[in-house]
């Protein structure tokens, strides 16, 4: 059988590395030998001896997801094999962490992550319930994680010269020593006349970056079951 379908660079070959690589731009492979973190429902495939166990949030986790509606729902891998994931084919992006970095994820952006690194659902300060109650995950320790992204992400730098605006539903995430707090960019005037859909923005300020995805928060689609 003959077919573009069949190039090298499709086909699935065995690893040569443990833990965490990209398969291509749309999803990770991870070649598991012990135990890894996914979001709930984003293997694609997998081949060997694997478990998939639904992990808890812990109390805090739960309430907090309860009252925003967002959290990060996961998964454990464990066992001996390789796994494939993916999330609606968005584009997969793979963040090394070293002792001492902190990375801030908004949970709809995390894929899966080494089970070295330690996660936690942290408030965003200065962002209260009218910014969208915004409850990120908040990543330390050392490890791999993987993060998606809608559309070919922006990163912009953020100096203590220079603070950033980012629109709630388009940040990705942020190095975690910045700053935030909520930022109003339309007056009361032109909130009266209809408002110009850009009203408020999260302010980062201090030394790091911040990654934008080229879109902001589409309507979740409907399950088909």
């Amino acid at each position: 059988m003959k077919s573009d379908l069949f190039a090298s660079e499709n086909m699935a070959q065995p690893a040569t590395v443990p833990g965490m690589s990209l398969q291509n731009a749309k999803s990770i492979k991870y070649a598991v030998n012990g135990e890894m973190h996914a979001r709930q429902g984003s293997m694609i495939a997998f081949r060997g001896n694997l478990q998939f166990e639904r992990k808890g949030q812990g109390i805090g986790g739960m309430l907090k997801r309860a009252v925003t509606g967002e959290g990060l729902p996961l998964m454990a891998v464990r066992g001996q094999g390789e796994a494939w994931f993916a999330h609606e084919a968005a584009n997969c992006f793979i963040v090394d962490i070293e002792q001492g970095d902190a990375l801030t994820v908004n949970g709809r952006n995390v894929l899966c992550f080494d089970a070295t690194l330690s996660y936690e659902i942290k408030t965003v300060k200065g962002a209260g319930m009218s910014g969208g109650g915004l409850f990120n995950s908040l990543f330390t320790g050392y490890g791999k994680l993987a993060v998606i992204c809608e559309g070919n992400p922006i990163v912009i730098p953020v100096t203590g010269q220079q603070p950033v605006y980012v629109d709630t539903d388009a940040v990705v995430g942020w190095s975690a020593q910045l700053n935030t707090s909520l930022h109003r960019s339309q007056s009361v005037g032109s909130m009266i006349r209809g408002g110009s859909g850009e009203a408020v923005q999260l302010m980062l300020q201090g030394e790091g970056f911040v990654i934008v995805r080229p879109s902001e928060l589409t309507p979740h689609k409907a399950s088909a079951n």
